[in-house]
């Protein structure tokens, strides 16, 4: 019966460190033993403690390797460190997530490089395992290879990680081509207010496409008779819309003209990888796109998403806040340019290098040092616009920033329902911010960062906000339940212990 035991929990062990992308060579080395060791283990051949079994579960980031529930995971931040060095922005996680969905457009392979090992990323990865697709990491676990079915099994779906994700809204533009009939669980992701698909349905209509939500489901049938007869204007300028009709027209047989567009990052690198599909983009960047579908596509595809601007804004912020000198390397500086005017005005020391393209070829690049600065807060409210303007999901970052600078600053964040609330948890760390309205906050600063414990907020980059003022505050903080990073950012605690934090993971055992 041991024995029996033994080999069950090493296969857990083999199964987490493979979803992972490690060999045994790398979980041996994060544990200080021989690979022949965790060899042993994995076959059931080795004798393991509690003890190594929780050192295994940090190492790989998994509650599989556990005995029982291993909890959630925390963070245990000692502030007050400066930090030094550089530090290289991951590929986009709004892109790799799209481009997982496009992948379903495809009958041949796709492999895509660089693909942000976040949360999000493996709950559509679940998802498509579930109704067929094949999908491994190659070369180390650095890139990402997919290979669809002949006939996709919606039946299975796995409804839990589809829950767990807003992105599998974007199942319904390409699936649209290849299913009559089909059911996709209600969208999840942060909690973020109120946000209803009609945008989506209002361009997926006119590819025939109708949905009745019961139960839990999204019930969509397609009637193939109806197709876009004139151009469509989306009623929301939205990422992840503009998305999903550029997958809808991605197939469809003729010309489909999508105004009122996002020309966002993510919108972008979807594009570039449409046209490696074969499928012919113009207007690229701009808020009128027009798409040359093709009804079938069979192609061996390899692709490389950019960088992320928003995890770029991320670490700008962190360096801001811990008053650090620091170079971020491979920032797409096309999405960050209005965020650096901004910046400039309220007196950041900085200096970029010269512009460098990135693996796609088309986005521009740059390395920017940030160094410690006297920031004074801004004349004009910090207030988000679609691109070319500040970013949604950079509006977040200036409250740590406002924070650090001296006199008032008023965020408004008219996007969201609940995210401007969330921002009052700085308060907790010694921050002044008073919540005006559900959208509106007045910061005023300096702050003097003081350390606590608190629950992370339930929305992706209010959490990192908190983080980094936890970063900037003397003492140790804990931030319990941290699994909305974990959706947005990879590694992110150990590439800032990298340049100089000092953050622990740790979870309740």
């Amino acid at each position: 019966m041991a024995d029996d035991y033994l080999v069950r929990i090493g296969r857990l062990i083999r199964d987490a460190r493979q979803h992972r992308g490690w060999s045994q060579a790398q979980l041996a080395e994060a544990l200080g033993t021989s690979q022949s060791a965790i060899n042993r283990v994995e076959r059931g051949n080795q004798n393991i403690s509690l003890e190594m079994i929780a050192r295994i579960g940090e190492a790989l980031d998994s509650e599989i390797v556990s005995l029982g529930y291993a909890g959630p995971m925390h963070l245990r931040v000692v502030g007050g460190r400066r930090l030094s060095g550089s530090i290289d922005v991951k590929t986009s996680k709004n892109a790799c997530v799209a481009l997982l969905c496009g992948s379903l457009l495809n009958k041949g392979r796709t492999t895509l490089r660089r693909v942000a090992r976040i949360e999000e990323v493996y709950r559509l990865l679940e998802v498509l395992n579930s109704i067929g697709v094949r999908t491994r990491w190659i070369n180390d676990g650095v890139d990402l290879e997919i290979v669809p079915p002949a006939e996709l099994d919606m039946a299975s779906i796995d409804a839990d990680a589809a829950r767990r994700t807003r992105s599998i809204i974007m199942f319904l533009g390409p699936l649209l081509h290849r299913l009559g009939d089909f059911k996709l669980p209600y969208a999840g992701g942060c909690d973020l207010g109120t946000r209803t698909i009609e945008p989506h349905m209002i361009a997926l209509r006119r590819f025939g496409l109708d949905i009745a939500a019961t139960e839990g489901l999204y019930h969509a049938q397609v009637d193939r008779t109806i197709t876009p007869n004139r151009p469509i204007v989306l009623t929301e300028r939205g990422d992840t819309v503009t998305e999903n009709a550029l997958l809808a027209a991605a197939r469809h047989d003729g010309v489909t003209v999508i105004r009122n567009a996002s020309s966002n990052y993510m919108v972008q690198d979807l594009c570039f990888f449409l046209e490696a599909l074969g499928v012919e983009v113009e207007g690229i960047g701009t808020t009128t796109l027009t798409v040359h579908g093709v009804p079938e596509i069979d192609v061996d595809v390899d692709y490389s998403p950019s960088e992320d601007p928003v995890e770029a804004m991320s670490l700008l912020a962190a360096a801001v806040v811990t008053e650090s000198e620091l170079t971020v390397r491979r920032v797409p500086i096309e999405f960050l340019e209005i965020e650096l005017a901004v910046l400039e005005e309220m007196g950041l020391d900085h200096d970029r290098s010269p512009e460098y393209s990135a693996d796609n070829g088309r986005t521009r690049l740059v390395d920017l040092t940030v160094r410690p600065s006297k920031l004074e807060a801004p004349i004009d409210k910090i207030h988000p616009m679609p691109f070319p303007g500040l970013n949604i999901d950079n509006v977040p970052f200036f409250a740590a920033i406002a924070a650090s600078a001296q006199g008032q600053t008023l965020i408004h964040d008219w996007v969201y329902d609940n995210r401007a609330i969330y921002l009052t948890d700085l308060n907790r760390l010694g921050g002044r911010l008073q919540l005006l309205d559900p959208h509106r906050v007045l910061v005023d600063g300096p702050t003097r960062w003081r350390a606590a414990e608190m629950m992370c907020p339930p929305a992706l980059r209010p959490a990192v906000v908190v983080l980094l003022a936890m970063m900037a505050a003397e003492g140790t903080s804990v931030l319990r339940n941290v699994y909305v990073i974990n959706r947005g950012y990879e590694d992110l605690a150990a590439r800032l212990n990298s340049v100089g934090a000092q953050i622990e993971i740790f979870r309740d055992i």
